[in-house]
């Protein structure tokens, strides 16, 4: 029986062996991980600037004496624009005396184009002063030169 019992122990022990190598291996393991993410973002908006418009200032009929002007300034909080108009009184008085003349008033029309100093003084280098109270020629010469406020004040436009 010593032979039954040697080979059930070579049995046991190679089962045994078989056993142990079938175990599976455990590992500890222990890992710690940190996310840390930060998003920044930024947002531009286009539009268009600001704008100022000048003013569009027309004289449709060409027979008056008004000159338009306009303009405008522009930043980019704050705008402005303008316009106007300036009469021109050297071209109101030429349109007046030129009426007064196509009406046959030649008098009237020559005083009212000698109250501009020019013409004033135009007149009396040419020897014909100009008509002042109904009076010509050498009567409204006697006068202008007795009463010298009366002459037209020199006018200087900027």
């Amino acid at each position: 029986m010593k032979l039954t019992h040697l080979v059930a122990v070579l049995l046991l022990a190679a089962t045994a062996a078989a056993n142990a190598q079938s175990d599976p291996i455990v590992t500890q393991s222990t890992s710690a991980s940190t996310t840390a993410s930060t998003n920044e973002s930024k947002t531009t908006v286009v539009s268009p600037p600001p704008s100022a418009i000048a003013p569009s200032v027309t004289s449709i009929n060409s027979d008056i004496c008004v000159t338009g002007f306009s303009g405008a300034a522009q930043t980019q909080i704050f705008g402005i624009s303008f316009g106007s108009t300036r009469v021109d009184y050297n071209c109101e008085r030429l349109k007046l005396s030129k009426t007064l003349y196509d009406m046959g008033m030649k008098v009237a029309a020559v005083a009212t184009m000698c109250q501009d100093r020019r013409v004033f003084d135009a007149m009396m280098n040419a020897g014909t002063p100009c008509p002042i109270d109904g009076k010509i020629g050498a009567e409204a010469k006697e006068i202008w030169d007795a009463a010298p406020g009366r002459i037209p004040a020199v006018v200087i436009e900027k």
